[in-house]
């Protein structure tokens, strides 16, 4: 498979449909999903990222933190599994797209970001008693305002710098805070997943893959380029920025019938005149409200958490299988920040075949860079196996060789359901399991359950003298009527006419239980059989003595 180095994407579209984040509900939270795969690096890695100045400020936060250029080994890190290659033989080349590196000590990059956002405002602004409300339920949460704020500026620069790519308007760029409060991990109700919100049938539609190992709805940087390459068609579509936004939530075609029926009942078909649900109503409302807290916070007492013009995250090549806990490590990012920035793993395994690239803070790269080259141990302790037939779950441990609560754990098997055929698994990584995952299992991995039940035997009844009813013949063989009636093809309320035959399935018994049943009724039989043939006792001749009855005399 070719690795292409991504800095910052743009590509293909995609639909989205629905919220994840209610007016009144703190979005901060939502699902996040990862896991595992691993093997012994056999080469190494020719990785490396554009060198950094020293005593550069880096984050795009308020902190002190700095970095010189090449930073120290990790702390903590396991050193028996370092090999002797040190940190300066680390050549400073730029595999990292942009080709140029990016020098955070420019001008350019301490300007505000939020400045830059407003410069490029292009909507038509939105007024009104909704947009006013919105305004309200915002500046009355200043704490939720700087949480969001503070958790989109790891993103706002790939956001910002994609959409002036495209010549698009920047205020789109705050339109996560409303789809998700800028979590990548969010999920709604309707399903949808990532901070800007793709249901998982609509993602497929436009390449955002999902199996077991990486859902790509919650991939920074593809669900950016498919989320503004659908605004921007959207936008063809409407010539219209309101209803472009209005079919994003709502959907096209429903906007398209919106303005047909005001069309022809002689009505305006702007965004505020259209019939929509209450949810698209406030959309664009939302997004405005955000947008007038962002010109002027000061006029809503709202602080908003200084960024600066430069990246947050840089993206590093991934060569080969390795646990997300290991390549957390190695770059000395916390395991959240981790997930934070590569929220798309639904293990806890980075598979290289499916996932080319990381996102870390622009100012670990180099370090992750240093430590991966050094590192001589197990990169992957995860691997994929496939079910060669329906198999129970205790026996697919035991060919993998672990615990069978292990393995439901780890692959969200529930109690009493089967692996079918074919189902892609998360086993360890042994002897017999050593490469990393091929491509088309990384992109196409599935898993499939069935109900762990007995097989049923047929058994055909005739009926009797007096016919049987549906609901006799259930409570005979503790079954439901609706079933014995679709067996039969008649209603719940049926009765079988006498000696009209009938079927109904029952459990077939494990072999053991038929073994055992055979012996019961064999030693039965025997015993029954006995017993016919054994002669009777001899009766034997008892005389009988009269008692003597007394007399009453008078």
């Amino acid at each position: 498979m070719n690795k292409t180095i991504l800095g910052f994407m743009a590509a293909t579209s995609a639909l989205l449909a629905g919220c994840a984040t209610p007016d009144f509900a703190d979005p901060a939270s939502g699902s996040s999903a990862s896991g595992p795969v691993a093997q012994r690096l056999s080469r190494t890695p020719a990785l490396a990222v554009p060198a950094i100045p020293a005593a550069a400020q880096l984050r795009n936060d308020d902190s002190d933190r700095t970095v010189s250029a090449i930073p120290s080994p990790v702390a903590g890190l396991n050193l028996e599994a370092l090999g002797s290659d040190s940190a300066s033989d680390v050549r400073p080349i730029d595999p990292l797209a942009p080709s140029t590196p990016i020098d955070p000590l420019a001008l350019t990059a301490q300007e505000d970001l939020w400045q830059r956002i407003r410069n490029g405002y292009a909507m038509p602004d939105l007024e009104g008693e909704l947009v006013a409300s919105r305004e309200q339920f915002y500046a009355a949460k200043p704490e939720y305002m700087r949480r969001m704020a503070e958790r989109g500026g790891r993103y706002l620069y790939h956001v910002v710098d994609e959409l002036e790519k495209r010549h698009m308007p920047t205020e789109l760029a705050l339109l996560p805070f409303v789809e998700s409060a800028f979590n990548p991990q969010a999920i709604s109700v309707a399903k949808a997943s990532g901070m800007w919100q793709f249901v998982p049938a609509t993602g497929k539609d436009y390449a955002l893959k999902q199996n077991i190992f990486r859902d790509d709805r919650r991939d920074v940087l593809a669900s950016t380029r498919a989320a503004l390459d659908y605004l921007d068609r959207l936008h063809t579509m409407f010539n219209d920025w309101q209803l472009a936004l209005a079919a994003y939530n709502w959907g096209e075609g429903n906007v398209q019938r919106a303005i047909a029926r005001n069309e022809k009942a002689g009505l305006p078909t702007d965004y505020a005149s259209l019939k929509m649900p209450d949810e698209t109503r406030y959309y664009v409302p939302k997004l405005q409200a955000i947008k007038n807290i962002v010109s002027k916070p000061e006029q809503f007492a709202v602080q908003l958490p200084p960024l600066k013009n430069h990246p947050y995250f840089l993206s590093v090549p991934i060569e080969r299988d390795m646990d997300v806990a290991l390549a957390a490590k190695l770059a000395n990012v916390p395991l959240e920040e981790f997930k934070q920035l590569n929220p798309q793993m639904n293990k806890p395994v980075i598979l290289a075949a499916g996932t080319e690239q990381v996102l870390l803070p622009y100012d670990n790269a180099n370090l992750f860079a240093d430590n991966l080259r050094a590192f001589r141990g197990q990169l992957a302790s995860w691997t994929a196996w496939q079910a060669p037939r329906t198999l129970h779950p205790g026996e697919v441990a035991r060919q993998v060789g672990m615990s069978e609560a292990q393995l439901r754990e780890v692959n969200r098997i529930p109690p009493r359901m089967l692996v079918k055929a074919g189902s892609t698994l998360l086993v360890p990584r042994g002897a017999k399991l050593e490469a990393d995952v091929p491509e088309a299992l990384a992109d196409n991995a599935t898993m499939a359950l069935a109900p762990d039940v007995p097989p049923l035997r047929r058994m055909t009844l005739r009926a009797g003298k007096k016919g049987d009813s549906v609901a006799a013949v259930a409570q005979r063989y503790r079954v439901s009527a609706v079933q014995v009636a679709a067996w039969n093809k008649v209603t719940a309320a049926a009765k079988f006419k006498p000696g009209v035959s009938y079927v109904v399935f029952v459990p077939q018994a494990a072999p053991s239980q038929r073994a055992a049943t055979r012996v019961a009724s064999t030693a039965n039989a025997r015993t029954a059989t006995a017993r016919a043939t054994k002669p009777a006792p001899a009766t034997r001749n008892v005389k009988t003595v009269a008692k003597p009855v007394r007399v009453a005399q008078r």
